[in-house]
């Protein structure tokens, strides 16, 4: 997944919180994100295609006098996508630390053995 597919999914899972289809138009999407990135609407449609080939959502164009929605239903992936991100990043956080001990240990290791064989 690329940075603006991810920035759109986490918006997505917080405007879908249950089981239900929304209507979220690309505009409010490209408001919701224009802090971070500038979005054109081609870009939103194809980030939207995207999400729904990796099979996180499944969604309908549908047309209005306002402009046109995007119909949106979260699949099972699209649900848990803000709950697996978070697992995700815990995982690596607890990597990261126990890499770090690991090689700590070691050092401390290899200190005491270096005196030991120095005398």
């Amino acid at each position: 997944m690329t940075k603006k597919e991810k920035l759109v999914m986490s918006y997505l899972c917080s405007k879908c919180q249950q089981k239900r289809t929304y209507l979220i138009s690309p505009q409010e999407i490209t408001q919701a994100l224009s802090k971070k990135f500038v979005l054109s609407i081609e870009e939103i449609d194809e980030i939207m295609a995207n999400l729904s080939n990796e099979n996180y959502l499944d969604f309908v164009v549908s047309d209005s006098k306002k402009g046109y929605f995007y119909c949106v239903n979260l699949k099972k992936c699209g649900q848990t996508y803000n709950a697996d991100t978070k697992k995700n990043r815990k995982t690596f956080g607890l990597m990261v630390l126990r890499s770090l001990f690991l090689s700590a240990v070691s050092f401390v290791f290899g200190m005491i053995l270096k005196a030991i064989f120095k005398n």
